[in-house]
């Protein structure tokens, strides 16, 4: 089923002048956060009824036959055939969000209008993954200002669709570590703590051989299988667990016996499979001989 007609957006600024076919105001482009300092000074919270002013002004500027608490719409707007609506709330939160998704059952053009932080820059920062989240749900949102020498109304993105791409690379990343984890050692939802990665699996694994062997080779650790990131994970010696005695040995540091006590699961899992792994090579070794 094609998509129905979308209208069109509004422009960012009552000051950008009209531009396009017939006077209508186009959309112009994306909004770009200044580096004005922060206010020192507090503000006084604003009430949705002030942010309502610039909206309505805004509004019959570009045309719009505006009207105000329609069927619990804090502004709707009609010009021709297109209805706009525009919810307000004294912050970006989730109740708006959830009135502006139920706006959508009216019409496509929805906008969600706050009031302009007064560190834009650090909002903008800050706000990366709500401004996601609203493009996604292709929701517009809207800052609005009472401070003099500011733009009293501006459209940060317009409600348009949205196209959900996967990103391969990062979708085979996933992939790639949930399969080298041996288990899950970890728990959801931990904050500065050690995460048993599969890099760090790999690590322990090359240790828990060198603890069984004793300084030994990259080729030589491959041959017990700690895989072919071995010689990457010696020379980067992330954990400092590794110490370089010769051209192409390598041995586990004094303190690494410790660290890996810190992951005794794993230690014992890997200490067993490199035991495993001498006692094959040995056997083989004999039967050579």
């Amino acid at each position: 089923m094609s998509r129905p007609h979308r209208p069109k957006p509004l422009a960012v600024s009552l000051r950008e002048p009209a531009a396009g076919r017939g006077g209508d105001i186009r959309r112009t482009s994306r909004a770009v956060p200044d580096a004005s300092p922060a206010v020192s000074a507090p503000r006084p919270a604003v009430t949705e009824t002030e942010l309502a002013g610039p909206l309505y002004a805004y509004l019959a500027q570009a045309g719009y036959t505006v009207r105000s608490e329609v069927k619990d719409c804090d502004i709707a707007a009609v010009k021709g055939d297109d209805l706009l609506i525009i919810e307000l709330k004294r912050s970006l939160n989730l109740a708006l969000v959830v009135q502006g998704v139920r706006r959508q059952r009216l019409t496509d053009s929805v906008y969600l209008a706050v009031p302009r932080p007064s560190n834009k820059w650090k909002w903008w920062k800050e706000s990366r993954g709500v401004q996601h989240l609203l493009r996604r749900l292709e929701l517009g949102l809207i800052l609005v200002s009472l401070e003099e020498g500011k733009p009293p109304v501006e459209v940060v993105f317009h409600p348009l669709p949205f196209a959900r791409r996967r990103r391969a690379a990062h979708r085979h990343a996933v992939l790639q570590e949930i399969a080298s984890r041996t288990a899950d050692y970890n728990r959801a939802g931990s904050l500065r703590t050690k995460l048993a990665t599969a890099y760090r699996e790999n690590a322990l694994h090359v240790a828990c051989c060198l603890l069984v062997t004793g300084p030994a080779s990259p080729a030589a650790l491959r041959a017990m299988g700690t895989g072919p990131r071995t010689l990457s994970i010696l020379r980067l010696n992330a954990y400092g667990w590794f110490e370089r005695v010769g051209t192409g040995v390598y041995r586990l540091a004094a303190h690494a016996a410790a660290d890996l006590d810190s992951w005794p699961e794993l230690k014992k899992r890997y200490l067993a499979r490199a035991r495993r792994a001498a006692r094959k090579a040995a056997s083989g070794f004999r039967s050579a001989s």
